[in-house]
């Protein structure tokens, strides 16, 4: 049987089952043909938003959100492999499987919030990209937001050419990020007890609100909704056939390269936080929120020279890549729930317009402040709709009837569901609190 009829409705049809798997290779020819959707989704793990949460997270609490950071990546790795065990073991995206497995009215719902999440993802990677801009080459903050719109260009170009070529596109940003964090950690010279202490989950994360809001903050900012629509329709680009035990060691090597991915993703988190609590927060500059104050801070506070274009470099690959996986999702939400499809260009125009509005409104009218103040209230909107994601994949994944012999395992299916009790509990933590004052 061909690959081609795994779904009757063909996620990202123009990739899917594009890229040859080996038969009958050995493990790591095999294995490589699988690395670059888990690089992909690992994206959204470092994308401009967490970056604001990190910096305001370590400048005010120190190492303390540290362990939040890290819980929020093992929950992601959880999420990731389920999100590929839904595309492969099911043969849909997650938008596909709500439609198709939910009534009209709430698949009307999800997709809204679908659509309210990517805008809001969006909206960091415009501000992020805008600030990296200005912090480079002096561009003001509201031409930085409107120049954002022609990045459509480069994704077009880059999807031309073809899935392989742009998963190494975004491999080598993500390389020049971690080359950067790298070399800022060495220059910080953080206390490295401190920071295998803070590793540890403390009760102050829940029991003062300003922590907890930072922390919900870097949540949503780490375990991000799209990303999940977005894995379980990119591992289908693989053309690993249609039989069972071939689709099963599919799953096994997506799951590797996406749990490989997210812990590059876990140490470029970890070393936002850790820089602004060893650069800032030591020295008792613990109101440091804003990535532009950060930038001006790091040289003097470092003593290197570079030190600032380092970090206004990365946050340029940043703005970049998320921008990327982005479109992606944007587009596979749209099919996925209205079986809609549009050109790349026009979704890509419509959903930066939808983010580029506010922020050119916000940035006008409050300055950069307000972007960073923005820039923090986008990655809380992503957690509120986390678990409206969260939700309809782990019932997908438990349910044998549907998935088949790809069903999640008892200690999976376990771990899953009690991951997503603790998203609706924080979120309903933090909303309790906004309510109360």
């Amino acid at each position: 049987m061909s690959s081609s009829t795994r779904s009757p409705a063909r996620s990202l049809a123009d990739s899917y089952a594009s890229i040859r798997v080996p038969e009958d290779a050995g493990f790591w020819r095999t294995m490589l043909a699988f690395v670059g959707p888990g690089w992909l989704v690992a994206v959204g793990y470092m994308d401009p938003g967490n970056w604001a949460t990190d910096i305001a997270g370590g400048s005010a609490f120190g190492y303390l959100l540290l362990s939040v950071v890290l819980c929020s990546n093992l929950m992601a790795i959880v999420l990731q492999s389920l999100a590929a065990r839904l595309g492969i073991g099911a043969g849909h995206d997650l938008a596909q499987a709500c439609r198709a497995r939910t009534s009209k009215p709430v698949g009307f719902v999800l997709w809204l919030l679908a659509e309210i999440a990517i805008i809001a993802c969006d909206l960091a990677e415009v501000l992020g990209t805008a600030i990296a801009l200005k912090l480079l080459f002096g561009l003001p903050l509201v031409w930085g937001v409107v120049l954002t719109g022609l990045d459509v260009f480069v994704i077009l170009a880059l999807q031309r050419r073809g899935f392989r070529q742009l998963e190494a596109f975004i491999g080598a940003l993500l390389v020049v990020i971690a080359v950067c964090f790298g070399l800022e950690l060495i220059w910080a010279r953080p206390d490295w007890m401190a920071v295998a202490g803070g590793l540890v989950p403390r009760p102050e994360v829940v029991t003062n609100p300003a922590a907890l809001y930072i922390a919900i903050g870097i949540l949503g900012a780490t375990v991000m909704p799209h990303n999940l629509y977005l894995h379980s329709s990119i591992v289908q680009t693989r053309d690993y056939g249609e039989a069972e035990g071939a689709r099963h060691r599919a799953l096994k090597l997506a799951t590797i390269d996406s749990t490989v991915a997210l812990g590059l993703a876990f140490f470029i988190n970890a070393a936002i936080l850790i820089l602004a609590a060893s650069t800032f927060h030591v020295a008792g500059r613990t109101q440091v929120a804003e990535i532009e104050e950060a930038h001006q801070l790091l040289a003097p506070m470092l003593g290197v020279g570079g030190a600032s274009a380092v970090f206004a470099i990365a946050l340029l690959a940043s703005g970049q890549n998320s921008t990327v996986t982005g479109t992606l999702a944007g587009q596979i939400v749209m099919e996925g729930f209205l079986d809609l499809r549009l050109p790349v260009w026009l979704r890509r125009l419509v959903t930066r317009a939808l983010a580029i509005v506010p922020a050119v409104i916000v940035v006008g009218a409050a300055g950069d402040r307000g972007a960073s103040e923005l820039l923090v209230l986008s990655q809380v909107i992503l957690s509120l709709q986390l678990p409206f994601a969260v939700i309809p994949l782990v019932a997908f994944t438990v349910d044998r009837g549907y998935m088949g012999s790809f069903v999640a395992p008892r200690w999976l299916s376990l771990l899953a569901w009690a991951i997503a009790a603790v998203i609706v509990l924080l979120n309903g933590y933090l909303l309790w609190g906004m309510a109360t004052g």
